[in-house]
């Protein structure tokens, strides 16, 4: 089994992963850099190059249970050294397709605590367009500048988008085991920048950590995630403390699309936002 007790960070884009790392980073106990990680898309891969293997399968055919043991345990131990730079017990790992990938987390690391960013959808749309307004003359990495602000959306929110991948992961969480669900926490945006104290001392009790006081006046700044990778579409901006985000303005037509296609969602994070 990993030697660390591992906080999964997941969720939507815009949603305030970024804060909340920065937020954890500041417990004693917990070890954040704030960044997303690679480790996600670097176990998915490496399972998708050894299950082509011939010499793998080969083995597999020989001596199923001790070989597929030699994975599991290879995978565990290639978990635990990615944190091998920390002495504390608690590490945080932030990337969006984590939520997409709760069986394979689950079995290698049992003991695992997810945290999910949700945002209130339209908002979150309109932050995305916001952006692009003001990097206009540079393209999406998945090329939507050339779209309608209505075509855009639809895109951001098609199965394989932005917003779309991680919203159907997250629909997806409710033919999981219960055993798997209680080991999520969903964060709400804008709980967590209207109260970033209380917010924290409830993820911290859900942990079983001892609660901090974060001076969410001075923040502690780190590094901050290169934004080149995106476009410049999705920046990761540290401050040294909470600011309210501003509301966007987003087409009656864009917010009714999005409220009657996500109803499961609005009913699950934001009822009161629902008519009738």
């Amino acid at each position: 089994m990993p030697s660390k007790r591992i906080v999964f960070v997941s969720g939507l884009p815009r949603s305030g992963s970024t804060l909340l790392c920065q937020l954890l980073a500041q417990h004693p106990e917990i070890y954040s850099t704030a960044h997303s990680s690679p480790l996600c898309h670097t176990l998915d891969g490496l399972r998708r190059r050894l299950s082509d293997d011939p010499f793998l399968l080969s083995q597999l055919d020989v001596d199923f249970e001790r070989v597929y043991a030699r994975l599991t345990n290879a995978f565990r131990g290639f978990v635990d050294g990615w944190f091998a730079e920390t002495d504390k017990q608690w590490v945080v790992d932030k990337n969006r397709g984590w939520l997409g990938m709760l069986e394979t987390v689950q079995h290698l690391v049992p003991s695992f605590r997810m945290l999910v960013c949700v945002r209130e959808l339209t908002q979150l749309y309109g932050s995305i367009e916001s952006r692009h307004q003001e990097t206009i003359l540079l393209d999406f990495p998945d090329h939507l500048a050339d779209r309608s602000r209505y075509g855009r959306a639809d895109a951001l929110f098609a199965p394989n988008g932005v917003i779309g991948r991680p919203l159907r992961a997250l629909q997806s969480v409710q033919d999981l085991d219960a055993e798997i669900q209680n080991r999520l926490f969903y964060v709400v945006f804008e709980d967590l920048v209207r109260e970033p104290q209380r917010v924290l001392r409830e993820v911290l009790t859900w942990l079983g950590l001892a609660p901090a006081e974060i001076d969410t006046t001075h923040l502690k700044l780190q590094p901050v995630e290169s934004d080149s990778y995106y476009r410049f579409k999705y920046p990761h901006r540290v401050r040294a403390s909470i600011e309210r985000p501003v509301e966007h303005r987003v087409s009656e037509r864009i917010v009714g699309e999005i409220r009657k296609h996500y109803r499961w969602y609005y009913q699950t994070f934001y009822p009161g936002l629902l008519e009738g």
